[in-house]
């Protein structure tokens, strides 16, 4: 799909993906609604079970979070539905939901993702 297209999408129809994080050793659970690969912009929807936090770790890229239920917790304090929270590029980081429930998010970044865990584990 072109970035100059309109597009319409029901996420509610759309699955969840699973994808298993070995660095977390659970499952984090994605919706993909934008991914444009010129400029690596993408948008999705991620859940976070309750309790697990994704470790310290950098992006290149810039990346928002707009919070639609549940709590996400971060280094930078614990954020509620209708929050929308930004980390610059490279700033380390840890996120995810607070043990009381599921956080379910948007993400959103400003160019190609990708993450870098610090402290890679001994192999």
């Amino acid at each position: 799909m072109s970035k100059n297209e309109f597009m319409a999408i029901d996420a509610n129809s759309l699955p969840w993906e699973e994808r298993f994080n070995e660095r977390i050793g659970r499952a984090l659970f994605r919706k993909e609604l934008f991914n444009d690969p010129e400029t690596g912009v993408l948008i999705r929807l991620v859940r976070y079970p309750a309790g697990v936090i994704n470790p310290q770790h950098t992006h290149p890229c810039g990346h928002g979070m707009y919070v639609l239920e549940g709590k996400l917790v971060t280094h930078r304090g614990t954020f509620g539905p209708g929050s929308f929270v930004w980390f610059p590029e490279g700033e380390v980081m840890e996120h995810g939901a607070s043990p009381e429930g599921d956080v379910t998010v948007v993400f959103v970044t400003n160019k190609a993702f990708r993450i870098d865990y610090l402290n890679q584990p001994q192999s």
